[in-house]
């Protein structure tokens, strides 16, 4: 179908659109190492160390009270997995939610380390 097609964020951005009448705000602050989404004046992060040559140790997420049980964790977890995809990146999921998020969502699996090289499809 043509709608796989489409970026991971676009129907999801879509979605915090509908939720919150405007839409997200997702960036990526190196020297603070954290991904970041805004909405509504509220950011929500994922903050992540360097594990060794392309490998990222995403080591939490943080969500705001007002941004809770809205997929705003969600989001900005697939933000970051998306980034670590597209610049090569492995990743170490320290974090509790982001191993949630991966596990839910196999398309991520071959990003984790160990589990072969980044792109290559997986099993």
């Amino acid at each position: 179908s043509q709608a796989s097609n489409f970026p991971a964020l676009q129907p999801s951005a879509f979605s915090l659109q509908l939720c919150f009448g405007v839409p997200p705000t997702f960036s990526h602050d190196e020297s603070l190492r954290l991904f970041i989404i805004e909405v509504d004046g509220h950011q929500a992060t994922v903050a992540y160390q360097p594990a060794g040559a392309g490998v990222l140790d995403f080591q939490s997420t943080y969500v705001p009270h007002v941004l809770r049980n809205r997929l705003v964790g969600t989001q900005v977890v697939r933000y970051a997995l998306d980034w670590a995809r597209e610049n090569g990146q492995q990743v170490i999921p320290s974090c509790w939610f982001v191993k949630v998020v991966v596990e839910r969502m196999p398309e991520y699996r071959p990003l984790l380390l160990g589990a072969g090289s980044v792109g290559d499809g997986g099993v």
